[in-house]
């Protein structure tokens, strides 16, 4: 039986800021806010991103025995939300890597983490969590290192196949009509992430 985590408070809030966060970017990203709620919403993850930067300062990544399982989940979506800090994400991702180390967090949110670090910067991304979303609704995915075996650096870290995942991406950001059903979230590990047009197979 896991153990209830140390600060219940901090937990909480974390995953409040989280879920607020994705629902905010799921419908950014289709292109459903207003002038005064994307406005909203970037003020909200300005917030999000001062919470994290003092809670990583005082605690260090903030992890299972800290949070929670869900807490940290909460802790990794908003640290990948922070693509306007760069540092910020480079602090966590340096932070998250101890945690790994110590199975405070997994090997998946850390290679996530390490693809959008990279894609904030410019760079090609390792891991291939990262998409980008056209103006057709159509899904591209973003540039990546030695594309040959990405792959077998996917099954290293336990992620399945990139063509799975952009299908599951595919799916979700289909456009629909009123009346449609949502799509079901996808299974743990194909949750997603989302930046004005960037999607990641992450949270």
């Amino acid at each position: 039986m896991t153990p209830p985590p140390v600060r219940r408070d901090i937990a909480r809030d974390l995953v409040d800021r989280a879920n607020a966060s994705m629902q905010y970017r799921s419908r950014l990203v289709r292109g459903l806010l207003t002038p005064e709620e994307k406005e909203m919403g970037a003020l909200q993850e300005r917030a999000n991103a001062v919470v994290l930067r003092r809670l990583l300062q005082q605690h260090g990544w903030p992890g299972r025995t800290l949070v929670g399982e869900d807490g940290a989940t909460a802790a990794w979506r908003l640290a990948l939300h922070a693509d306007r800090e760069p540092d910020l994400q480079h602090m966590a991702l340096r932070m998250l890597t101890t945690a790994t180390e110590h199975r405070e967090a997994t090997i998946q949110q850390w290679a996530h983490l390490h693809d959008r670090c990279n894609v904030t910067a410019g760079h090609p991304q390792l891991y291939g969590t990262q998409h980008r979303l056209r103006a057709d609704g159509s899904l591209e995915l973003l540039p990546v290192s030695s594309p040959d075996t990405l792959d077998v650096r996917r099954r290293s870290v336990g992620l399945p196949p990139v063509a799975e995942v952009h299908d599951t991406l595919r799916l979700r950001y289909a456009p629909r009509h009123d009346g449609d059903q949502a799509e079901p979230d996808p299974p743990a590990g194909h949750r997603l992430a989302a930046r004005a047009d960037l999607v990641g197979a992450s949270a």
